[in-house]
């Protein structure tokens, strides 16, 4: 066998834009904003199921701490992220995700050269392909 083909990971990076930082700010308002009346709602669950079933009181107290507890976890996240944004400068690079491409691997191919590559985007626009 001379050659393979594999799935590797390519880094999708995005220039930090006024637009985009923009946009991203209020994603994550709208996250923390969402999991603010999601546990309002989980708490209005919660009183309903203990005026319901309260002999059962300490698992139904359980089940909505963990799903309360869930929502906080990611309200924090979200407002971490967006204090972290607001602090970066116009012009930075932040990591958008990972997506796979295809690649055949030949005897003598650089390995490390087909692992780094990346995209860098700017208003949803490449501009760049680092390999």
């Amino acid at each position: 066998m001379d050659s393979i083909k594999i799935k590797v990971p390519v880094t999708i990076k995005a220039v930090l834009t006024e637009k985009l930082k923009e946009h991203m700010i209020e994603d994550f308002t709208k996250l923390a904003d969402q999991m603010d009346l999601e546990i309002k709602q989980i708490n209005i669950d919660r009183q309903r199921e203990l005026e319901n079933h309260p002999e059962q009181g300490g698992e139904i107290a359980r089940f909505f701490g963990n799903e309360i507890s869930q929502r906080q976890r990611r309200r924090e996240e979200a407002l971490v992220r967006k204090e972290t944004l607001e602090k970066l400068a116009i012009g930075a690079e932040i990591t958008q995700g990972t997506l796979e491409r295809q690649v055949e691997l030949k005897i003598g191919d650089d390995f490390r050269e087909v692992m780094n590559v990346e995209v860098l985007i700017k208003d949803d626009k490449i501009i760049a392909i680092r390999g």
